[in-house]
């Protein structure tokens, strides 16, 4: 191994257990953590000079860790709702498997794009499209002013429409 990757390959090595150990604390099992511990690392080290010059390496780590935490309950919200919406429909409008893989897509494509958002103005389209919260309830839940949450708001509409003209 080149002496230019041993400091990374000991930056993981004495971080993977603790790191391991937060994502099973945050996730309530240990059956993704691991998964999850190699994400956060991939996240990282796609900035090795970062790495190098940490202070608090552990900090850091929890840092990227909770931006995938965010995102992956941000997916799991979406699955969720994507889930009770077929589970709602009449027998007779079932979906074809194309159907179902175009809308999984979709979502998929909406996912990305809402991770173009800042983390506030996320949840606040999540609450909003996702939970149905009105714009008062999520302020009140947020703390946010209703200008902000209108402004989030557009934010995220403006994503959707960039996405439906592509």
């Amino acid at each position: 191994m080149s002496n230019r990757l041993q400091p990374l390959q000991h930056f993981c090595e004495n971080n993977y257990e603790w790191l391991c150990q937060w994502w099973r604390h945050r996730l309530g099992h240990g059956d993704e953590a691991s998964d999850f511990a190699h994400d956060t690392f991939l996240r990282v080290l796609r900035n090795p000079e970062e790495v190098r010059a940490l202070r608090q390496p552990r900090a850091y780590l929890t840092t990227v860790a909770r931006g995938l935490l965010n995102d992956h309950w941000r997916r799991r919200s979406l699955e969720r709702a994507w889930l009770e919406t077929l589970a709602a429909m009449p027998p007779e409008l079932e979906a074809s498997p194309d159907m179902l893989m175009g809308v999984k897509q979709a979502l998929q494509q909406l996912d990305r794009m809402l991770g173009n958002l800042a983390p506030q103005a996320r949840e606040v389209f999540v609450l909003s499209q996702l939970e149905g919260l009105s714009y008062v309830e999520i302020a009140a839940r947020t703390g946010l002013s209703d200008r902000t949450v209108k402004r989030y708001m557009a934010q995220g509409f403006e994503i959707c429409l960039t996405m439906l003209e592509a």
